[in-house]
């Protein structure tokens, strides 16, 4: 469970959809073991979108695995999970721990320094269970995370620390947008894995 949490978490959003964040839940040493198992034992590849019908290659990295060979379409690319590593399955079960859900596949993201962020978007692709949990565990540089809610543009900020859980759930994904903003100021690698539940 959470180092430092005395068990009782608040939803961070205020109103139509419900994020919690479990703070560090390893320790510093756990958490370094891991980043740098994942930066060299993952099948890193660079993320492509189709976007306005232009082929992107993004400097950000990205990689897929799951239980099965599952399918996930996003910006009109397709990928095929990977079986799951040592580290992956090892990581899969604190998280589950934590959030109390079940998990059948991760997506991973390699952000190499803050010039490498993620825009605005919801995880709301079909084949994601409606309504799921999404849990975001991440390892290494400390970066802002902000959610935008869908009508009224309402904004909340929060850090995401060396080690730490988000988890997403309820109708967070229909009501709100969520990103990862580009910054100068970080200048060493953060790993994200989303731990999903596929249909």
């Amino acid at each position: 469970m959470n180092l430092f949490s005395d068990g009782n978490l608040e939803n961070i959003l205020p109103k139509d959809g419900t994020a919690l964040y479990f703070g560090v839940i390893m320790t510093v040493e756990q958490a370094n073991h891991y980043l740098k198992r994942l930066l060299n034992t993952i099948e890193w590849k660079n993320d492509e979108a189709i976007i306005f019908g232009k082929h992107i290659i993004t400097k950000r990295k990205v990689a897929w695995y799951g239980d099965e060979n599952y399918s996930y379409t996003y910006s009109n690319t397709t990928k095929t999970a990977l079986p799951w590593t040592k580290e992956l399955i090892q990581l899969k079960k604190l998280v589950e721990t934590n959030t109390g859900a079940t998990y059948n596949s991760c997506l991973l993201n390699l952000y190499h320094d803050g010039s490498e962020g993620m825009a605005w978007h919801s995880d709301d692709e079909k084949m994601l269970s409606r309504n799921g949990s999404i849990a975001s565990l991440s390892l290494g540089a400390e970066r802002k995370f902000a959610f935008k809610h869908k009508h009224d543009q309402q904004i909340v900020s929060m850090l995401l620390e060396h080690g730490s859980l988000l988890e997403m759930k309820d109708e967070t994904q229909t009501n709100w947008l969520h990103r990862l903003p580009p910054t100068t100021l970080v200048k060493r690698p953060r790993v994200n894995l989303t731990f999903r539940q596929m249909m």
